[in-house]
């Protein structure tokens, strides 16, 4: 019998209906027997641009970024999790309170720790325990850790600067080329290792030093003590991370007599061959102007400068007047915050009303507060050639001597000067055969709520060498060192800073290649 037509659309559908299930039948067969099946979603990879290592002059790595993670948990995964947050404590050193915390929160992911090592991952590893995964990150590592803690400061756990040439130098450690710095490794830790020893032994309680490039500007090391371990960022018991060299002022005192002098001679207004009285007293209206110690009624100009006369350093910074004295020290960059790739800088400490008695007073380095490395800059104008600098921390080795702020005469009288104070004055322990080194001593009284405290002592000492052509300067501190047996008790400059200053010259001297005297070298070896 013949199927009538909706017989046939019946029969149609059927079998376009198998056709189709077979199609879909097939295609299930070949998704699951032949197509590879993506895994579960993870957190997306971070995109680690990292910083560029930061190198000294020589090439020698002081800064670099190592793989790192950060270390993540999935708390439901964790059964035991006071057990859990005891030993992912002491792995990766996060605080077990926080991580005790965070591994009870409800949330399916819990940051345990930032910048996990790749030596406490492997302690993590061997825990066994379920749901830890990382994300990759860096850590900044110090090869050097304490000594070059505060000039080269600390990066934060995103990897940006935080402090010190980390911060200054941003921009330039985001390139793909190292960044070379001024800074030379080896005379950076002997400059800590003395400053470190003189620190003990007269029982300071800080202590910094640098070296200066008198042509350059280039900053050789910088050292402040008490220090930091800038890897474990875990300050101990009297750690610090302030740069007192760079971030904080002081009354620095009879080091200041070189500007006063240096002014003296470029107004013509002091002779060399003059005498000065000294006296016992010298008084300006209802004050009186006292000697640090003993000295005899007239003293001629170099020994003026050469036993660090307050009484005779007044009379002759009253030559020049305030006006004068105000304009010469700006003209030295040191009535202003000192300029440089450190981010930490001070602003000087002035008198707001410049009169007599200022300028007498701040003639011996008393009534004006400036931070170390503004006074060493300023320093290093007066005797290379009466050309201002400005320091720098990144490596420059051409002459970065700019405007003239003094003649070349009155610099290398100067040279003579300094040179004589180390020979005949109050300089005589940081003396170095050979070297020729010139120097002038501070011993500057701190002041207090009360006034001057006359037995809490800045003493600082400022070197250059060789004096006849200087090419280096030397400036230490101690912040209240005290006397010792071997000082007779005394705990001036000339007792605690000259001698520090000779330590770190006679050792850095070599390394930088400065030559010989061998005429003072055997003088004073006989």
């Amino acid at each position: 019998m013949t199927p009538t037509v909706t017989q046939r659309r019946i029969l149609i559908g059927m079998v376009i209906s198998v056709l189709a299930f077979l199609t879909v039948g097939v295609r299930l067969v070949l998704v699951t027997a032949f197509v590879h099946t993506p895994p579960p979603k993870t957190r997306p990879p971070v995109l680690m641009l990292g910083r560029a290592d930061l190198l000294d002059r020589n090439g020698e790595l002081i800064a670099r970024d190592l793989p790192a993670g950060d270390l993540y948990a999935r708390p439901k995964m964790i059964k035991d999790k006071h057990r859990a947050a005891v030993e992912l404590s002491n792995a990766t050193g996060a605080d077990m309170a926080r991580v005790t915390a965070v591994l009870k929160d409800k949330y399916p992911s819990a940051l345990i720790a930032r910048q996990v090592s790749l030596t406490a991952q492997a302690k993590v590893a061997s825990l066994k325990l379920p749901g830890l995964e990382y994300l990759p990150n860096s850590k900044r590592f110090y090869p050097d850790g304490r000594t070059l803690a505060q000039v080269l400061g600390v990066t934060d756990l995103d990897g940006k600067g935080v402090s010190g040439l980390e911060l200054g130098l941003e921009q330039k450690l985001h390139s793909n080329q190292p960044v070379a710095t001024s800074l030379d490794k080896r005379v950076q830790f002997i400059l800590a290792h003395e400053t470190a020893a003189a620190m003990s032994e007269f029982r300071a309680r800080a202590a910094g030093g640098l070296v200066l490039d008198v042509r350059t500007g280039e900053v050789l090391a910088m050292v402040s003590l008490p220090d930091f371990d800038p890897n474990t960022r875990q300050f101990e018991e009297g750690d610090s991370a302030r740069n007192i060299m760079a971030q904080d002022i002081y009354e620095l005192g009879s080091v200041f007599k070189i500007f006063t002098f240096a002014l003296g001679l470029e107004d013509r207004k002091l002779r060399l061959d003059e005498s000065l009285p000294v006296g016992n007293g010298y008084k300006i209206g209802r004050f009186t102007i006292h000697e640090a110690e003993h000295m005899p009624a007239y003293l001629g100009a170099r020994d003026v400068l050469g036993q660090s006369s307050n009484i005779g350093s007044a009379q002759i910074a009253l030559r020049s007047g305030g006006v004068r004295q105000r304009e010469f020290l700006t003209s030295l960059g040191l009535m202003a915050p000192l300029k440089s790739e450190l981010p930490e800088r001070a602003r000087p400490l002035y008198p707001s009303n410049w009169g007599i008695v200022e300028t007498a007073t701040i003639g011996f380095g008393h009534g004006i507060s400036v931070s170390p490395l503004s006074f060493a800059a300023a320093a290093a104008s007066i005797v290379n050639g009466g050309r201002r600098i400005q320091p720098t921390f990144v490596k420059h080795p051409e002459d970065g001597r700019g405007e003239q702020v003094i003649s070349e005469k009155t610099s290398e009288a100067m040279r003579g000067l300094l040179r004589y104070v180390v020979t005949n004055g109050t300089g005589k322990k940081a003396d170095v055969p050979g070297y020729d080194v010139g120097g002038k001593t501070g011993s500057a009284e701190k002041p207090g709520r009360r006034g001057y405290q006359a037995h809490k002592l800045m003493t600082s000492f400022c070197a250059v060498f060789p004096a006849e052509n200087p090419r280096y300067l030397v400036f230490v501190l101690l912040d209240e060192p005290h006397g010792t047996k071997a000082t007779g008790g005394f705990a001036l400059a000339g007792h605690t800073a000259a001698p520090l200053a000779g330590h770190v010259i006679s050792r850095v001297a070599p390394l930088l290649g400065v030559p010989i005297n061998p005429i003072t070298a055997t003088k004073e070896n006989t």
